[in-house]
C-alpha cells in the first residue's frame, strides 16, 4: 500500500504541531505501508528546528509556498500605538482577509504536486492533518481528480474559537467558511480521524458519511534516550515547555509561586511568555526564581523536561472547551517520567489520564490555593529526598506509545483501501 500524508508543518518547522505528523511518517513504513509526504518548501511559521530531520524511510516532496509568513497578531499589537498600530493592522487586512487561513494560499502549489504524486507513484489514499483546516480542501481537491481515497485527520476543532488570537477575522465570516470545511470533511472524506474525543464529537455534529475515530497522540520514549535527571541540590526547578497560544495562562501559577514563600523554587518556561505576560511577571518581584527560555529545538525541550524536578501542564478551562483536550504535550511529560502539576480542568481527558498514570497532581486552572498547595507539597517531597519520578505501568506504556498510536492508523488505512 502507498499513501500521500500531506500536512503544512513539516521539518525544517518547529513546534508542537510538528510532531504528530512527523510520527505518522517515522513509523508508517515498518507497517508495510510506503509513505510519502508533501510538504511545503518554507511554511514561514513562528518556530524553526533546525535539528529536526525527516524520517529516512519516507520519501519527502515539496511544494513552494508563497504565503504570509506566520505571526501572532495580540504579540506584535502589544508594543505599538497610535500611528504604527494603525500601520500594522493596515497591512495585516490581506492576511485577515484569506479564508480559512492564512494558509489557504499554498494550495494552488500544493494540489497539482499532490496530483502528480498520486499518478506517478500509484497513491492508494491520500492522508490529510490539519491544521491549518484549509489543508482539507487539498485532500478534497486531489481525491475528485483523482478517485484516491482521503483520509482526513484532524489535530484541533474545525471549528476555531472566535477569541483565538492567532488567526483574527470578522467572527461570523472565519465561523460561516469553517464550517463549509467542516461539511465537506463529514460528506467527502473516506475515514475521519481525531486528536481527541472532543473533535470527534463535533465532527459527528455534521453527519459524517463514514465513522470517526479517535487516535491520540503518543509518548516517544526512544526520543529521551540519553537525556538524564540529575538532583538540583539547591534548586526546586519546575518546567513548562511550549509556546502560550490561545488562551493558556501562567499567571495562576505565577501568584501560587509569589505567595507559596519559596525561595529556591525556580519556574522555567521554555519557550518563553507573551510579552503581556512576562510585563506582568516582572511586578511579581519573582527575580530569577523566574527563568524565561527562548524557543529551541525539540531535543532541547525535552531535555529541560527530564532534568526537572517537576513539570507543569498548564490547560485552561475555557467554559466547555477545554474538559476534552487532550494536548501532545502531556504524552511528553508522562515519557519524562518526572512528576506533574497539572493545572487543567479537573474533570477532563487531561486530568483523567493524569491520575490514570499516577504521574502527578491535578488542580483547577484557575485554583491560585490549590496551586500553591501542591507546589509546596512537592517542594517538601524533593527536599526529604522522596520526590521520584513514577514509571509508567507496562500495559499504559504500551497502550499510549506513538508506536502503537501509529498502528492503529495503518490498520485503519488498510481498511479503507
Amino acid at each position: 500500500m502507498k499513501v500521500l500524508l500531506v500536512t503544512m508543518y513539516f521539518p525544517p518547522a518547529g513546534g508542537g504541531g510538528v510532531q504528530r505528523p512527523l510520527k505518522f511518517a517515522t513509523h508508517l513504513p515498518s507497517f508495510g505501508i510506503e509513505t510519502h509526504v508533501l510538504a511545503p518548501d518554507d511554511p514561514k511559521w513562528v518556530h524553526r528546528d533546525e535539528e529536526a530531520t525527516p524520517p529516512t524511510q519516507a520519501w519527502v516532496h515539496r511544494a513552494r509556498y508563497h504565503g504570509p509568513r506566520g505571526r501572532i497578531p495580540s504579540e506584535d499589537l502589544y508594543a505599538l500605538e497610535g500611528v504604527d498600530r494603525l500601520r500594522y493592522q493596515a497591512g495585516a487586512v490581506f492576511r485577515r482577509s484569506l479564508v480559512p487561513d492564512k494558509s489557504v494560499t499554498w494550495a494552488p502549489s500544493a494540489i497539482p504536486a499532490a496530483i502528480r504524486i498520486v499518478r506517478r507513484e500509484g497513491i492508494d489514499a491520500v492522508l490529510t492533518t490539519s491544521p491549518p483546516n484549509s489543508i482539507n480542501l487539498i485532500g478534497a481537491a486531489v481525491k475528485k481528480a483523482t478517485g484516491v481515497k482521503w483520509v482526513a485527520d484532524l489535530r484541533d476543532p474545525l471549528i476555531a474559537d472566535a477569541d483565538n488570537p492567532v488567526e483574527r477575522l470578522p467572527a461570523r465570516l472565519k465561523e460561516n467558511v469553517q464550517r463549509v470545511v467542516a461539511r465537506l470533511v463529514a460528506s467527502q472524506a473516506d475515514a475521519i480521524v481525531t486528536a481527541w474525543d472532543g473533535i470527534a464529537e463535533e465532527i459527528r455534529a455534521y453527519g459524517p458519511k463514514v465513522g470517526v475515530t479517535v487516535i491520540p497522540n503518543g509518548a516517544d520514549y526512544d526520543d529521551f534516550e540519553g537525556l538524564e535527571y540529575t538532583r538540583s541540590p539547591e534548586r526546586f526547578r519546575i518546567t513548562h515547555t511550549g509556546s502560550f497560544f490561545g488562551k493558556r495562562d501562567p499567571r495562576p501559577f505565577l501568584t501560587a509561586l509569589k505567595e507559596s514563600g519559596l525561595e529556591h523554587v525556580v519556574a522555567r518556561f521554555v519557550g518563553e511568555l507573551t510579552k503581556r505576560d512576562r510585563d506582568w511577571a516582572e511586578t511579581l518581584g519573582l527575580g530569577d526564581r523566574l527563568e524565561l527560555l527562548p524557543f529551541g529545538s525539540r531535543r532541547r525541550s525535552l531535555a529541560y523536561q527530564r532534568d526537572s524536578e517537576a513539570l507543569l501542564l498548564l490547560l485552561p478551562q475555557a467554559g466547555e472547551r477545554g474538559t476534552p483536550v487532550l494536548p501532545g504535550k502531556i504524552f511528553e511529560y508522562l515519557a519524562a517520567e518526572r512528576p506533574i502539576l497539572a493545572a487543567v480542568p479537573p474533570t477532563g481527558a487531561a486530568a483523567n489520564l493524569i491520575r490514570e498514570s499516577g504521574a502527578g497532581i491535578v488542580v483547577a486552572p484557575d485554583d491560585v490555593a490549590g496551586i500553591r498547595e501542591a507546589l509546596v507539597g512537592l517542594e517538601a517531597r524533593w527536599r526529604a529526598g522522596r520526590l521520584n519520578g513514577t514509571p509508567l505501568s507496562p500495559e499504559l506504556r504500551d497502550r499510549i506509545s506513538r508506536r502503537r498510536r501509529v498502528e492503529e492508523l495503518s490498520e485503519l488505512l488498510l481498511k479503507v483501501t
